[in-house]
């Protein structure tokens, strides 16, 4: 399904402008970066500039000089405060670095693709192999521990159902969509998220009379689609902004009597279930809790039942490389989250369960797509978002990372799986 000829040109990003100056109580870091000595910034805008040289890019400093072989524009307004940063924190300093509007590009995400589709290259090979003297370790507070991930969770999920609503579908699904055909509308959105929800569900067999459990409600489009099949199901969330709206939309379609929503967390689920199904949540446990989530799925399947998993998957390599350092998405985006890889996945489920992977099929292009159709209505949205309190530099930094996820499935950095797992059943 992600051959290249299904695989939609990059379209312009229209970022937002110049954000106004940055508040310092809201966004500390991006406001005050810390100090970087010259001669560390002459490094990296040494090292910089080389990487730039050999890369489709057209890099234009605030002095009018260029480099690069040639393509997408990236503009750097203030080389002195982005080489500062970048040398400083790597990555985190990239985005900071965005979000203080010190260098923009007219097409975000294809400049971010050129520099995901060259992430495994980018920094030269002596300084990645002293990664671990430059690079900055995740903060222990970020474990996803049960309290850990409570807080994690509700960083990103209870920021405010509005604002998730101003960018996604009416089926409120923030997760990859499947269409029928590449590129796609707006318009058909709302059909592709429920073909990937029917598609999981047939997966897991789910039908009436099932008994389905959920790890990660979302705003409950999965569970009601699944109870309207005559399932019962038991979905889990930590987020208490979701789980709300989630028991009123299930309310509101007149299957409150089928859909049991729990603040609880994967680790403390209880009972025997026919289904299991769980969509991009993995993304939240953390490697070292990755054969928890899976004996998890093991515990809570009956004999011959089968677990229906989505997942974001990374290259194992550039997984083993990052998953003990910081970044920008856990700083701002997505506390205690780690992509894991195909990899991963199947040694956690082979070393720590009695399941067995059926199938696996990956649909990177299409999450491609729906992150556009998301990134360009929040960008549609700029003033919506701003009248529920959300400032241009907030504003900014999720144009980053919707841009930024982007791009990463679009240069095949990054891939969506959807697996099946099946558990045996002894007495047949």
């Amino acid at each position: 399904m992600t051959t290249a000829e299904h695989r939609p040109a990059v379209r312009p990003s229209a970022p937002p402008s110049t954000p106004a100056a940055v508040d310092p109580a809201r966004w500390p870091d991006v406001a005050a970066p810390p100090p970087t000595s010259s001669a560390r910034r002459a490094v990296t805008a040494a090292v910089l500039r080389h990487t730039f040289a050999r890369l489709p890019l057209c890099v234009r400093f605030a002095d009018g000089t260029t480099v690069g072989q040639g393509g997408p524009l990236l503009e750097i307004h203030d080389p002195t405060a982005f080489h500062g940063r970048v040398g400083g924190q790597g990555l985190i300093g990239f985005g900071e670095s965005y979000m203080a509007g010190e260098w923009d590009a007219p097409d975000l995400v294809a400049v971010l693709t050129v520099l995901a589709h060259n992430a495994a290259t980018l920094i030269p090979a002596p300084l990645q192999r002293l990664r671990g003297l430059w690079a900055l370790r995740r903060p222990h507070a970020q474990r996803n521990t049960p309290d850990g991930a409570r807080a994690n969770i509700s960083r990103h999920y209870d920021l405010s159902n509005d604002l998730f609503a101003l960018f996604l579908d009416d089926t409120l699904t923030y997760s990859a969509a499947l269409f029928r055909a590449l590129p796609a509308t707006w318009e058909l959105l709302a059909a592709a998220q429920h073909r990937k929800i029917d598609r999981l569900l047939d997966l897991a067999e789910v039908g009436a009379g099932s008994r389905v459990l959920e790890i990660g409600t979302g705003w409950g489009e999965l569970a009601i689609r699944a109870a309207a099949r005559g399932a019962r199901v038991t979905s889990l969330t930590l987020s208490r902004e979701q789980r709300d709206l989630a028991l009123e939309r299930a309310a509101a379609a007149g299957l409150s009597d089928r859909v049991r929503i729990d603040l609880c967390d994967y680790r403390e689920a209880r009972g025997t279930y026919d289904a299991v199904v769980s969509v991009e949540m993995i993304e939240a446990v953390g490697a070292e809790f990755w054969p928890e989530y899976f004996r998890t799925l093991d515990d809570r399947l009956a004999p011959g039942g089968r677990a229906a998993v989505q997942a974001i998957t990374m290259p194992h390599e550039r997984m083993t490389a990052s998953r003990d350092t910081f970044t920008w998405i856990q700083k701002y985006i997505f506390p205690g989250g780690l992509l894991p890889s195909v990899e991963a996945v199947a040694d956690a489920v082979n070393d720590h369960t009695r399941l067995r992977t059926e199938r696996r099929d990956g649909y990177g292009a299409h999450y491609a797509e729906t992150l556009r159709l998301w990134r360009e209505r929040f960008t549609e949205r700029a003033d919506e978002v701003a009248a529920l309190g959300f400032d241009d530099t907030f504003r900014r930094m999720w144009t980053l990372y919707l841009g930024y996820s982007e791009a990463g499935f679009r240069s095949g950095y990054l891939d969506v799986q959807q697996y099946l797992f099946t558990k045996e059943n002894p007495a047949r």
